[in-house]
């Protein structure tokens, strides 16, 4: 099934209908052209009928897609045909879909709510942000990173190689386009996508109609933030951390950092590096591991030896290679837990923290660790083991979360958690054409490697369509036009 859609001016309707049809100031024709098992359609709207449309000749499978678009609704609104899969969210895994997609021939459309491609980098990340693995192991397909750029490019760099990367592939976003539902048609077998477009105080209502669906959104869509009681109470500053840019407003501040995972531990390196107290808040066991051993990354040696021993033995050997590094963390109050860092990762989606500098801090007292909060009350906060302590502000490094329940009215791919129901490796593709990516829990390779095998997948099916309407090019069609 292959859909076009042509806007024309006023001043040239198409010729077809020149001798019905006299133009008027501000009228639009839409000519909609499809080609559906070997049959050729057209309906031209003017502008909104008196009456329902109807149509002279259609098959059945006809009639039940131009039911797709409730009659009102066609004229509520903006309905755009989309000649390829629709692509939500402009992210890196979107990023990487789409050129993927370019790659194969077959065109796309990506929206993103965002005024910018990857806002989680451009709006949401503290300044001093790297990537925390070598960028061979960072970067999207068919296209490495510079030469000249760091082992560990900061957020920076990882931008510029982003904007790059859209330039090189032509990969042009709706941008500040929300989508706020998407459901499956059954009847037609399309997607149809709804979204609200805004332009400074204005917003326009858009509908997209598609055969396939990717889902880009990824696993950091929306801030957790923790129920804690008395925290909507507590007179001093409360954040999260993907509203922290810099420790230099805290300085000679106590902070609590509630969250260990890698932005805990590095927005208290941070706070303590620009004089700030900082104290953080353990909730529960973390593995912590150097980032680099020997001058090796922690993470390339892990994937060298999973290539060779099983993946417990490596867990064994790490947690051994920590030890000799950083030594004994639980009496500083860092308790390990009893599964294995790459276990943990790979059923629970828990990644170990890669240290930079944090340990050290913690080990001088410049960091303090501290147990679960208990409750806030003015301006004090209170923690399960009865301690008080006095606070000037509250940095929520509590992770984030996908918002695919939100909008997507699917529940057989997507679990309620937001993540596909099959793990890693086959929790890209769902039934009637719903795809996802970046939600493999294994940052950007994971969805790398997702991003190609779903265009490989659309690229098949588009490119066996497209020889099919080639050998069809001097075959008769049959066509229809509709009457208003």
């Amino acid at each position: 099934m292959v859909f076009q859609i042509f806007y024309l001016s006023p001043s040239n309707p198409p010729l077809s209908l020149q001798s019905k049809l006299k133009p008027q100031k501000n009228q639009l024709f839409l000519s909609l052209s499809l080609n559906f098992q070997n049959c050729f359609f057209q309906t031209i709207f003017l502008s909104k009928p008196k009456r329902p449309i109807k149509l002279r000749k259609t098959s059945g499978k006809m009639e039940n897609l131009f039911r797709l678009v409730d009659y009102e609704d066609m004229f509520s609104k903006r309905c755009i045909w989309v000649n390829g899969p629709v692509i939500v969210g402009a992210g890196p895994s979107g990023l990487a879909t789409a050129a993927c997609l370019k790659q194969q021939g077959v065109p796309f459309m990506v929206l993103e709510r965002a005024e910018c491609i990857a806002s989680l980098w451009q709006k949401r990340a503290y300044d001093r942000l790297k990537l925390h693995l070598p960028k061979q192991f960072c970067q999207l397909p068919n296209l490495p990173f510079p030469k000249d750029f760091p082992e560990y490019p900061t957020k920076k760099h990882f931008i510029d190689y982003l904007e790059s990367y859209a330039q090189k592939f032509e990969i042009n976003p709706r941008f500040n386009e929300c989508v706020q539902c998407a459901r499956y048609d059954e009847t037609s077998g399309l997607w149809r996508v709804k979204t609200v477009a805004t332009c400074g105080a204005a917003k326009s209502e858009f509908e997209y109609i598609c055969r396939w669906l990717v889902v880009a959104t990824g696993e950091n869509a929306e801030c957790v933030i923790p129920e804690i009681e008395g925290l909507g109470e507590f007179k001093g500053d409360v954040i999260h951390a993907c509203e922290y840019k810099s420790g230099e407003s805290f300085k000679g501040k106590k902070v609590v950092v509630v969250g260990c995972g890698n932005s805990g531990m590095e927005l208290s390196l941070d706070l303590c590096n620009h004089n700030a107290s900082p104290s953080m808040v353990v909730r529960s066991s973390v593995h912590v591991l150097p980032r680099e051993v020997f001058g090796k990354s922690t993470f390339e040696l892990a994937v060298l030896m999973l290539q060779w021993v099983p993946l417990w033995l490596v867990d064994k050997i790490l947690l051994v290679l920590a030890w000799l590094v950083l030594g004994n963390m639980e009496r500083f109050g860092l308790k390990r837990p009893s599964e294995g860092p790459l276990l943990l990762k790979n059923t629970k989606g828990k990644t170990p923290v890669l240290d930079i500098g944090t340990l050290e801090k913690i080990r001088s007292g410049d960091i303090k660790v501290v147990p679960e909060i208990k409750r806030f009350t003015n301006g004090c906060v209170e923690f399960v083991n009865g301690e008080k302590q006095h606070v000037d502000a509250v940095v929520l490094a509590t992770g984030y979360r996908s918002n695919v329940p939100s909008w997507l009215q699917e529940g057989e791919f997507f679990s309620k958690n937001g993540f596909p129901k099959s793990p890693f490796p086959n929790g890209w593709k769902g039934n009637g054409g719903l795809y996802a990516v970046g939600f493999t829990r294994r940052g950007l390779s994971g969805a790398s490697s997702d991003a190609m095998k779903i265009a490989q997948d659309i690229g098949q099916v588009w490119k066996q369509e497209t020889r099919q309407k080639k050998q069809r090019t001097n075959a008769c069609h049959r066509r229809c036009i509709s009457q208003f």
